[in-house]
């Protein structure tokens, strides 16, 4: 096009303008069209991935190519590509035979003065200085680095970043490295993808990627700063644009995951040769080994690749595909851990970019991310979005740890550019979702984000800045486990969970027979939580096994003191179906307790719940019976609680049965309930079982038990469950109290 005459041009120009609006004006028609104008793209060599030539097609292909060819159809164009013949993008910004030329980092001016253009953004590339060994490098503005003379537009915008940075100029990638590895430069400088392939050549292994000095820049499409070349900018910035961040992640990936680097006859040489001229017998298997050897090679280089693609390479934190992984492990091996998962953002971004410039942007991003690492622990994980927008998961620690993240991330985020002298202040707008039992198991990342997006746009659209929960109630319950879960071990030093004592009278004697050792939590900010709270609690937490063992020690403390005092008690102990597991034996746990302290096993009574016998029936059923071995008393507790069943009760072995009084309490029948009751009680007799009732609340339900053959009974008619120190002076005999 740059041939034609300047009235065939502008006619053209005129033309594609009158074409233009007229598809826009018609709806449901894009500007993309099949055999558009042809555009004629420039780019250099041998810079694989980025730009190289396919093997089976000798077609130019890479990600260079296939991200612009994606903006030029998307523009209308018809991309063709050609081999830039000059030594550098000065060179060929002068050649009229080519449209447009890749890549631009920004604006330069060609070999003979002209200006050019350059188009959005296509991608951020990733550039890393590579030197020999690990070296300690200086600042960029004191480094002096090589670059490859096909780089010389890439090299005036680094020096536009750096200005003290040295940059020496060679026309080929083997001069740089023996120019580094003769000391002439500090390191070299190209972009990460392109080093991804370079150094897989075998005779480079002594060379290393420095990923602390590392630095993005941009992918830009160039041309002189002509009408024909504004046109065709702002046609492929409306294509660029259109390019999702899905599309692109998928050419890079498609290109960094192929095996595009082939040894030739010297890379062998260089690492085998030796061994080829000694023992020319071993030469199959020097082959094997070389094919070994590259696979390992190009292993490392996929996960140093894997590592810059699940890394953010502005901020250092995740990026969203290593945050998805990073959650995943995180709720499979913490799944006792309360969470959750805040996303957050930055409201009227572009207002700062505008006002302040991309780099006090940028610099704002980095600031965000470095004092939010500080805070989060090893459970914990960060990751930017992109952009402005950032997703934490967050252990979660009640309302004071919300605050204090407030004071110490929130607050000074939003005080970035007023500490700095600027009259701004940063709104930040976050929508937090609390996660769910259901999340741990389908750890579904990006629908859980989506509901604290849905949060984060209502606080936006509503509000100056803050945060709002999606699922209130559940940070509540989150916020009452995190205390219970937190606070436990605390609590069990010092002295807030203590063991309590109820009574077991023989109503027919008036003697009492034993206690049952209970729970009682006086927590330091929630006062009293009632044990229907936080057992279950500890066992959704996994922590139940810590709580009944401080009772075990507790209760077998008690019994010990007792018997020096010529006291001796039995006590019925609880235990939980999350304290009996492959990894735990109970009737050895046991029966080193009565050891320790000196104790018979039958001062201890073992409570087991019928519930727990129904869900884990075959390890409860061998765990009772190593304890009955043992000496020890099993009871089923809580039978007729509604779980009843006469099978299990032919299959398991136990000596007392603990019945539920609920036919008696609750709503229905009473008659029945009797009925039922007596027939209980005459059964578990015929089985050649003891039996106890607990709950017995009124004298009538006390006659009415002793009737029917069952005297022991424990509940409020007779006594409370009360600390040790009322326990201990309490009367052998039961005495009613009006």
């Amino acid at each position: 096009m740059k041939e034609k005459s300047l009235v065939r041009r502008l006619f053209t120009i005129l033309i594609c303008a009158i074409l233009t609006l007229a598809v826009s004006l018609l709806p449901g028609v894009s500007l993309r069209a099949e055999g558009g104008e042809t555009l004629m793209i420039g780019v250099p060599k041998d810079r694989c991935p980025i730009f190289y030539s396919d093997a089976s097609t000798n077609e130019i292909t890479g990600i260079g190519v296939d991200l612009m060819r994606a903006a030029a159809e998307e523009a209308g164009y018809r991309a063709e590509f050609c081999i830039i013949e000059e030594a550098n993008l000065k060179d060929a910004l002068d050649n009229p035979e080519y449209d447009v030329i890749l890549p631009f980092g920004s604006a330069i001016e060609s070999t003979s003065g002209q200006s050019s253009i350059v188009s959005e953004n296509l991608i951020q590339t990733p550039f890393t200085l590579v030197t020999t060994g690990n070296r300690n490098l200086p600042s960029f503005n004191n480094l002096k680095v090589g670059m490859l003379k096909s780089l010389s537009g890439a090299a005036d915008t680094v020096h536009e970043l750096y200005p003290g940075i040295e940059i020496k100029m060679y026309e080929t990638m083997p001069e740089c490295v023996k120019a580094l590895r003769k000391g002439e430069v500090d390191a070299l400088l190209h972009n990460s993808y392109v080093w991804s392939y370079v150094l897989q050549k075998p005779s480079y292994s002594d060379l290393k990627v420095q990923p602390s000095q590392m630095f993005s820049m941009d992918f830009r499409a160039g041309t002189t700063d002509t009408p024909e070349g504004k046109e065709i900018i702002s046609r492929l910035d409306r294509g660029i644009v259109a390019l999702s961040d899905t599309r692109k992640q998928a050419v890079i990936l498609d290109h960094t995951s192929r095996k595009l680097y082939q040894y030739t006859i010297s890379d062998y040489l260089y690492e085998y040769g030796a061994l080829l001229l000694l023992i020319a017998l071993l030469f199959i298997a020097l082959v094997i080994i070389a094919i070994q050897r590259s696979y390992t090679v190009r292993k490392e280089q996929e996960e140093k690749m894997q590592e810059m693609i699940d890394h953010d390479p502005l901020t250092g934190v995740l990026s969203m595909s290593g945050f998805r992984k990073r959650v995943e492990i995180l709720l499979h091996e913490h799944p006792d851990i309360p969470y959750l998962l805040a996303f957050v953002n930055i409201k009227n971004f572009k207002y700062i970019n505008d006002s302040f410039g991309r780099d006090a942007g940028d610099d704002l991003l980095k600031f965000w991310a470095e004092k939010t690492m500080e805070t989060l622990s090893e459970e914990e994980a960060m990751c930017r979005i992109g952009a402005d927008r950032f997703a934490v998961l967050r252990r979660l620690g009640g309302d004071e740890k919300l605050i204090n993240d407030d004071e110490n991330v929130v607050e000074s985020v939003r005080n970035y550019f007023i500490d700095r002298g600027k009259d701004n202040r940063v709104q930040i707008c976050g929508g937090v979702y609390v996660l769910t039992s259901e999340d741990y198991k389908n750890a579904d990342v990006d629908h859980m984000l989506d509901f604290a997006r849905v949060t984060e746009k209502r606080v936006r659209e509503t509000r100056s800045d803050g945060y709002e929960f999606y699922n209130p109630e559940q940070w509540e319950r989150g916020k009452q486990i995190a205390n219970v879960v937190n606070y436990l071990h605390t609590a069990m030093k010092s002295g807030d969970i203590r063991v309590w004592y109820q009574p077991q009278v023989d109503y027919e004697t008036g003697k009492i027979t034993g206690a049952e050792a209970l729970c009682r939590w006086k927590h330091a900010n929630l006062n009293w939580i009632s044990p229907a709270d936080f057992i279950p609690t500890l066992e959704e937490a996994g922590l139940i096994y810590d709580l009944d063992s401080f009772v075990w020690e507790r209760v077998c403390q008690d019994l010990h003191r007792w018997n020096e005092a010529g006291i001796k008690r039995c006590v019925s102990v609880n235990v939980s179906r999350c304290d009996v597991n492959k990894e735990r034996d109970i009737a050895e746990i046991f029966r080193k307790l009565v050891q320790t302290y000196k104790l018979t096993p039958d001062q201890l009574s073992i409570e087991i719940t019928e519930t727990a016998f129904a869900e884990n029936a075959e390890m409860l059923f061998s765990a009772t019976e190593k304890l009955r071995e043992y000496g020890f008393k099993v009871e089923m507790d809580d039978f007729g609680s509604g779980y009843s069943s006469l099978h299990m009760l032919k299959e398991v072995s136990v000596d007392r049965i603990k019945l539920d009084l609920r036919f008696l309490t609750d709503a229905g029948d009473q008659k029945k309930g009797h009925i039922i009751i007596g027939y209980m009680v005459r059964m578990i007799h015929s089985l050649g079982m003891e039996i106890i009732t607990e709950g017995v609340e009124t004298a009538e339900q006390a006659d009415f038990l002793l009737a029917e053959g069952s005297p022991e009974m424990q509940g409020y008619y007779f006594y409370r469950p009360m600390p040790v120190e009322e326990f201990d002076v309490l009367s052998e005999n039961w005495k009613k109290t009006e």
